[in-house]
């Protein structure tokens, strides 16, 4: 298993402008029921399957590993665990500004189901709306 230490790592890598999240935290989420984690340290999905749906929480990729077919890799696996988990629908939130990330939900499928504006703050900048994405799984 990977650990938090690493995923923590990975996570302020990839996302230097946004609060990071200590060990401590990634400890909590992989203990907490229904947790997966999915990929590696240089890559990742870690979620969780409550009933028939499937949140992911974060994906995150180290960006000396980007571009590598990764990310996509640890979101199928996800999305096969949360399967196996008894899912019949995963969804997230993500920043309409992350054009990278919003490219690989809707390669996989997902699809818009909602907004939120001004959810993700921004240091310097005015916030972002989060995009509440779905995509079947059955």
């Amino acid at each position: 298993m990977t650990e938090p230490r690493a995923l923590a790592e990975t996570y302020a890598a990839a996302f230097p402008d946004e609060r990071h999240w200590g060990a401590a935290e990634f400890a909590e989420l992989l203990a907490a029921p229904g947790a997966i984690l999915s990929g590696d340290a240089a890559s990742f999905v870690l979620g969780r399957v409550t009933l028939d749906e499937a949140e992911i929480v974060t994906l995150a990729t180290h960006p000396g590993h980007r571009r590598q077919g990764r990310a996509r890799a640890a979101l199928e696996a996800f999305h096969d665990a949360a399967r196996a988990a008894g899912a019949d629908t995963a969804f997230l939130e993500v920043a309409e500004d992350n054009v990278a990330a919003c490219a690989l939900y809707a390669a996989a499928g997902y699809v818009r189901a909602g907004r939120r504006r001004g959810y993700y703050s921004r240091p310097d900048r005015p916030p972002v709306t989060a995009l509440i994405l779905t995509l079947p799984l059955r």
